[in-house]
């Protein structure tokens, strides 16, 4: 009896369009009508919308089911915009708590890492002259020195000046690097600026096809369009190539800086599972306390 209860709660119910009819003949047409819950749902049809749900039994199952999202596969074919389905997310990567220290220490951590200073003083022995003994060491009621270059001078050397290249590198803790891809993932998500494709397959390479696009969808001012494979169809490359407000980037290289610098963030449901999967493995892996070590150059 229990074994039979545990796989019925395992079953993945669909949703059945329901039609009701006024008859004068049958005041019960609209309960016949009605399909039971025992029916199978029917098979998915170009008119029925596509539902892409989460299986926990492979998946990581979520710290609380009651933050569940969903969100519409929208089409890239056309202009139009036309719903093909519904997706499920999984609400610990796309309904996590919006950490805004966190969010802000990732935007630093990556502004300062890509940052060499070039500032560049000479010390004594690179400036110019000041290669003998300006006088005497006594008999002159004068000062001891034995350069005019010394930082003592004017035109001499700086003592503790900065000297180039001088980088800005720091590595930020691994789980915070991890927080901030779900808090600003969640954050899209919450504020209606994260939309989902069922693929960067569009009809045409011209550049015009996709500003009608993103003007009639409202995806605002900047896109960036994320894939699961680093090599974008020809179109959607060729239509990017003049237009500076569009980025393409794969989901392996998805930051936080680049998810904030753009207005809208537009996913396609194979980067949607790629990271959920990443993501997740990251939040339950079973080595978590050695990532939490000092980072060392040839660390993965």
């Amino acid at each position: 009896m229990l074994k039979n209860i545990l796989n019925k709660s395992r079953q993945v119910l669909y949703p059945v369009a329901r039609t009701f009819t006024r008859s004068s003949n049958n005041h019960n047409a609209a309960t016949e009508a009605v399909p039971s819950a025992t029916e199978a749902a029917p098979p998915a049809t170009k008119s029925t919308p596509l539902i892409l749900p989460q299986d926990y039994a492979v998946n990581y199952s979520p710290v609380s089911r009651s933050t569940a999202r969903q969100a519409w596969i929208e089409n890239t074919d056309a202009v139009a915009e036309r719903k093909v389905g519904l997706i499920e997310l999984h609400p610990d990567v796309f309904a996590a708590q919006p950490r805004v220290d966190i969010i802000q220490e990732n935007v630093e951590w990556q502004r300062k890492y890509r940052y060499v200073s070039m500032a560049h003083t000479k010390t004594r022995a690179e400036v110019r002259g000041g290669g003998r003994k300006p006088w005497p060491q006594k008999g002159m009621g004068r000062a001891r020195h034995g350069s005019i270059r010394t930082p003592l001078f004017k035109g001499g050397g700086v003592v503790h000046g900065p000297r180039s290249p001088t980088t800005h590198f720091y590595m930020l803790p691994f789980y915070k690097r991890v927080l901030g891809l779900t808090s600003t993932l969640s954050v899209k998500l919450a504020q209606d600026d994260l939309h989902i494709v069922e693929g960067v397959d569009i009809p045409t390479g011209d550049a015009q096809f996709l500003k009608d696009l993103i003007a009639e969808r409202n995806w605002g001012p900047s896109v960036l369009i994320v894939d699961e494979d680093h090599m974008f169809p020809a179109n959607i490359s060729q239509a990017t190539d003049s237009l500076g407000y569009v980025n393409l980037m794969p989901s392996f290289g998805l930051n936080v800086y680049s998810m904030l610098k753009h207005d809208t963030l537009v996913l396609t449901v194979a980067a949607v599972k790629h990271l959920e999967q990443r993501l997740l493995y990251q939040l339950h892996r079973n080595d978590a306390a050695s990532k939490g070590g000092k980072f060392k150059l040839d660390q993965v």
